[in-house]
């Protein structure tokens, strides 16, 4: 990850976050890198009926973007604790929307790291008191949702299907190198690809931030 960044991946959080609502490509970029991992431990903890455990991935990467978009260092705690809540916020949200479009019941949508048991049989749905410890309303639902809808929408209509391969290897941690031999293009092919992605990240950070 350094030789992509260079000094850029020794700031903190924070400063990180500053410069990405200033429109900084790379440092947005560092950060969904940086939390990858801990949405993807947050995802595999529910299981979504009726879905792909890459659907609430993508949610938890929703609310880290939002995180990053709406983070202010004088009226909330760290970025880790606030980009934690904003992240269990959106898959909730989801899965709570999901379960309100499919008219299923919330309690098949349970957690995967505790022992439960269907048919009536005992078991632990961490998932439910989470559920009852959060207050969404149906207005915050409507405006995530809306935020998903636009995100999506920019991205298939900005990027090609080759921008789309690298960033989502780029965004798993992968090498400039790796990248480049599973999509069996050249690094420069990749690096070429990334620069656009950055600018057109750019451009969607700014029309946010600004709007």
């Amino acid at each position: 990850m350094t030789e992509e960044y260079g000094n850029i991946i020794k700031l903190s959080d924070e400063e990180l976050v500053s410069l990405a609502q200033q429109g900084d490509a790379d440092a947005m970029l560092c950060l969904l890198r940086r939390y990858q991992k801990n949405v993807l431990m947050k995802a595999r903890g529910y299981f979504l009926v009726g879905a792909e455990q890459d659907d609430l991935v993508q949610e938890g990467m929703i609310g880290l973007v939002k995180a990053i978009r709406d983070y202010l260092p004088d009226r909330n705690a760290s970025f880790a604790v606030f980009s934690d809540l904003c992240i269990k916020r959106q898959m909730i949200t989801a899965i709570k929307t999901a379960s309100r479009l499919k008219h299923t019941p919330l309690n098949n949508y349970i957690s995967l790291d505790k022992p439960y048991h269907f048919e009536g049989e005992e078991g632990e749905r961490t998932l439910i008191d989470v559920l009852k410890s959060e207050s969404i309303g149906p207005e915050d639902e409507a405006l995530d949702r809306q935020s998903v809808k636009n995100l999506e929408a920019y991205y298939q209509k900005s990027l090609s299907k080759l921008e789309k391969d690298v960033l989502r290897l780029f965004l798993q941690g992968k090498s400039y190198q790796e990248i480049a031999s599973e999509l069996n293009r050249q690094t420069k092919a990749v690096d070429n690809a990334l620069q656009r992605i950055r600018k057109k990240t750019r451009e969607y950070l700014l029309s946010q931030f600004e709007g």
